[in-house]
């Protein structure tokens, strides 16, 4: 990994190009890094003395999601996530702490579950949904105490107040007044601020959580900062960093837990903004490459933790929390403003496209709470030790879980708000492609209406077109992910000739007119990734989309309740027939190998594409638009270990059928089970 320093945020500049277009002069430059020598003059980006970031994110409500994102959104608003309060006793109006009317459900459910509900809630302009989002917003203002404190009253049992929970109201509370510039939410954040400025460092973030997880609160800090520039805050923000567990460190973390790592990698970045310090920016890159190195050798963007990441159980076998899947997207969204690296955004599409539409049944109305690149079987039995955890955690249970069941509704919300941001030099940055419409402020002060059009990662093609009133000239920045070697660009359908290099972004910088037409293109191409470590196991690619073996899957019913595991609690009324859990069994072969050439390993995969599916829905097996036919060999020692779960990956060359057969590949995200790094045999 490269060493980081303030230098880097120089515009790297290497080619440039020039043509004539619709008459006006266009400069095409392809840079590893936007221009930071600038300020924008239509959205408050870092006051000093932080760093600047390399980009801004949008105010929410600036980016409309279309297109399959936006179906995907609306099926979590009418699945689990969209009425939850139906089920979980942590959102049950009664007795509730958060509510005021009782001391019961007084953590960190309701606040998971409502910094993904308020952004759901306002995304998809959903009156009920805002209404419901009112009830608990305004019981949380209502709740703040004369010392500052708002919410329950945790005990840290270190003398001290838990402060973990409130973190996260504190980023649904950013959010909706990004939505509705309510300053009930400056004047209350403004005097909790007061309250940690205030509280002794000898009982301040020391419970476990609060303690790792220290780097949220560092965030809303810098960003009341930001609103307000008051500076006795950063005084507050230096405190908090102080008191969090160290994630700067070299070659091990404060724990081992994996949703914390995907959640509080970032924190050193976080406080790079006020330190100024490369050594705190570059901890963060050594601390995502660390976990890959030993545990991240899987498809899919996260790494095999289970619950806590464990030494020799690295297998893909190994499963991540849909809760980590979240925090990792949000880590990703966080430092592409930060860094301006290509690197998260591309890591943030990984997860999203191939490992967290699996977590869930494709209606989105239960989850469950392991999801693994290898999974030959989701159902209700416990594979402790194989999985770290006892219980009954691989199934699809909408009842089960105190975290994942709360926490998974962030993940889309944050990934929309992160798919176009603004630049210092007044200009838009398209970061992670998807059909959307952005109603944006640029050069002068100009709006500007962005359309972007595409199926994306299902086609190759980008179409943006801009509606604006007047002309005006502002630079466009469009990402090339690192997988891309031969991106094509188009201007109101006259080609650029440019050399788009993977990993870059193309700045595009001329006067813009009404109705002007982008089109890019992202040629995908098939490859294929050998893990090291896992056997030199192979995964098979098109473009970023990663691919597993097509089992056919047989579906059974399970009472939801009767098999939760111990931490779940559910409402009395709790329909368990409306909110079904089920199990998934293999209804096919499974144990398959690929017999690679070692020169020409693409050689036998074809790729076969269908039409998009009309109900816009692109991740089960019968909809999905794009498929690889290769041929495969069983491999007759390789099944289920004395737990029942897929076993561990057999070496290169195993023994195998004589008989190489056709077999279907599908995407990774449109698999429930799944084998996704396959043995390589002869």
């Amino acid at each position: 990994m490269l060493k980081w320093r303030n230098k880097c945020y120089l515009v790297l500049a290497s080619f440039l190009f020039t043509f004539s277009a619709c008459e006006n002069q266009v400069d095409v430059k392809v840079v590893t890094r936007p221009d930071m020598t600038s300020q924008n003059d239509n959205y408050q980006g870092n006051r000093a003395p932080l760093q600047p970031t390399a980009f801004i994110k949008l105010p929410m409500g600036a980016i409309q999601p279309q297109g399959w994102i936006k179906e995907m959104l609306v099926r979590q608003g009418n699945g689990l996530a969209g009425h939850l309060g139906e089920i979980s006793a942590w959102l049950d109006k009664r007795e509730n702490a958060w509510l005021g009317t009782g001391d019961k459900w007084g953590w960190e459910e309701l606040p998971y579950w409502l910094r993904g509900y308020v952004d759901m809630a306002y995304l998809l302009n959903d009156a009920e949904m805002k209404e419901e989002a009112s009830v608990w917003l305004e019981a949380i203002f209502a709740s703040q105490r004369e010392d500052g404190w708002f919410g329950p009253i945790v005990d840290n049992r270190h003398g001290g107040r838990d402060a973990w929970s409130n973190m996260l109201i504190l980023f649904a509370m950013q959010h909706y007044y990004e939505y509705t510039k309510d300053k009930r939410v400056i004047d209350l954040m403004t005097r909790y601020f007061r309250y940690q400025q205030n509280v002794s460092e000898e009982t301040f973030l020391k419970s476990y959580v609060e303690n790792s997880r220290g780097g949220d609160n560092l965030y809303s800090i810098l960003w009341l900062y930001n609103q307000t520039g008051e500076k006795w805050l950063l005084d507050v923000a230096h405190k908090v960093h102080r008191n969090t567990a160290n994630w700067g460190s070299d070659n091990t973390y404060p724990n081992w837990h994996n949703v914390n790592i995907a959640e509080c990698f970032r924190e050193p970045a976080v406080y790079y903004q006020l330190s100024g310090e490369s050594k705190d920016l570059q901890a963060t890159y050594d601390h995502y490459s660390l976990v890959r190195r030993i545990f991240g050798q899987v498809p899919g963007g996260m790494f095999g933790a289970d619950e806590n990441c464990r030494m020799g159980f690295i297998d893909p076998r190994q499963a991540t929390e849909t809760c980590g899947f979240a925090e990792q997207m949000t880590s990703d969204g966080i430092l592409t403003c930060i860094t301006g690296n290509v690197m998260w955004a591309d890591n943030c599409e990984d997860i999203l496209f191939n490992s967290f539409p699996a977590a869930f049944m494709p209606d989105m109305k239960s989850l469950r709470y392991f999801t693994a690149p290898n999974m030959v079987v989701s159902d209700r039995k416990n594979y402790s030790p194989g999985i770290q955890n006892k219980g009954t955690f691989m199934m699809m249970n909408p009842f089960s879980s105190r975290c994942c069941q709360h926490n998974h509704a962030h993940a889309l919300p944050y990934y929309i708000q992160n798919m176009v941001m603004a630049s210092n030099d007044n200009g838009l940055l398209i970061n992670m492609y998807n059909s959307c419409d952005v109603n944006a402020m640029v050069a002068e002060g100009t709006p500007v209406v962005l359309h972007e059009e595409t199926n994306y990662p299902f086609e190759e093609n980008i179409r943006i077109s801009l509606e604006i009133k007047n002309s005006v000239t502002f630079p466009l920045y469009l990402r090339i992910p690192g997988w891309c070697q031969n991106a094509m660009l188009k201007i109101n359908n006259k080609k650029v000739a440019v050399k788009a290099e993977a990993g870059s972004y193309l700045c595009i910088h001329r006067e813009w007119n009404n109705a002007d037409q982008i089109e890019l293109i992202l040629p995908m191409e098939l490859s294929v990734k050998r893990w090291a470590l896992n056997k030199n196991s192979a995964t098979v690619y098109y473009g970023p989309i990663s691919f597993s073996l097509e089992i056919k899957e047989e579906y059974s019913d399970a009472n939801a309740p009767d098999n939760s595991f111990w931490d779940s609690r559910w409402q009395p009324e709790a329909d368990s027939v409306k909110w079904r859990a089920c199990e998934i069994y293999p209804a096919s072969s499974w144990n398959y190998g690929l017999p690679l050439d070692e020169k020409n390993p693409t050689t036998g995969f074809t790729v076969e594409r269908k039409a998009f599916p009309v109900d816009n829905y692109p991740f089960t097996p019968e909809s999905t638009p794009i498929r690889i036919q290769t041929r495969g060999k069983l491999i007759p020692s390789w099944g289920l270990d004395q737990y029942g779960l897929c076993d561990v990956l057999p070496e290169q060359n195993v023994e195998t059928s004589s008989i190489a057969e056709p077999i279907s590949l599908i995407p990774m995200g449109a698999a429930r089970l799944r084998i996704s790094a396959f043995p390589v045999v002869k």
